[in-house]
C-alpha cells in the first residue's frame, strides 16, 4: 500500500476511507491491517483522549501518551499526524457502555467523535466495550501505590491501554500475526 515518491521515502497510499470502514469487530479490523500496521487505542474523555498502541503482532497494548482535548480539528490533526508516524491500520475507541448495556449520552457522544474522525484520519475503526476499565486501572495504580498525582498523570494512557488490550485478547490465536 506504500507507493515511491520522486524525493524521499514511500509514502502511505491514502485509503478510501467511509463511514463502512468502522468495523463490526475486532477480528474484521485486524483482517484489513497491512503486514507491519498496528492498533492505536483511543479512551475519548470529555476533556482529555487516552491513546495506547499495540504492537505490529497485535498481541501487546503499551500507553502512548494523553491528549488535552481542544478544538475537534486540533485533536483530529493530533491524531492524523499519530496515525501517519506510527504506521496505525486500525483505531479501537473505548465505547463506554452503561452497566446494563445500553448507550447513553456517553456513548452517543464517541459514536459522533468516530463519525467525525472517520472524514480525517485515514484508517477503519471498531469499538470496544470499556465498562470498568478505569476502575481497573486505578486499582492497578492503587496497588503499586502511586501517588494521586501520577494516577492522575497516567490513567488515561492506561485506560486506553488497558481497552486496546482487550480488543487484541479477543482475536483467536490463528487470527494474530505471529
Amino acid at each position: 500500500m506504500d507507493f515511491e515518491t520522486p524525493r524521499g521515502p514511500p509514502v502511505r497510499a491514502r485509503r478510501n476511507v467511509t463511514p463502512a470502514m468502522i468495523a463490526r469487530n475486532p477480528r474484521e479490523l485486524a483482517e484489513a491491517l497491512d503486514e507491519d500496521e498496528r492498533w492505536l487505542g483511543i479512551d475519548v474523555g470529555s476533556r482529555t483522549l487516552g491513546l495506547a498502541l499495540s504492537d505490529v503482532t497485535l498481541t501487546i497494548a503499551t500507553p502512548l501518551k494523553t491528549l488535552r482535548r481542544g478544538k475537534f480539528a486540533r485533536d483530529a490533526e493530533s491524531l492524523r499526524g499519530i496515525v501517519e508516524r506510527e504506521r496505525i491500520g486500525g483505531v479501537v475507541l473505548g465505547l463506554p457502555l452503561d452497566m446494563n448495556g445500553s448507550e447513553g449520552p456517553r456513548c452517543r457522544s464517541v459514536r459522533q467523535f468516530a463519525r467525525n474522525l472517520q472524514a480525517r484520519v485515514d484508517a477503519p475503526l471498531t469499538f470496544w466495550d470499556e465498562r470498568l476499565s478505569t476502575v481497573a486501572v486505578t486499582r492497578t495504580l492503587l496497588a503499586a501505590d502511586a501517588s494521586r498525582k501520577r494516577r492522575s498523570e497516567v490513567i488515561d494512557k492506561m485506560a486506553a491501554a488497558y481497552i486496546l488490550q482487550g480488543a487484541l485478547d479477543s482475536l483467536d490465536g490463528d487470527r494474530r500475526r505471529r
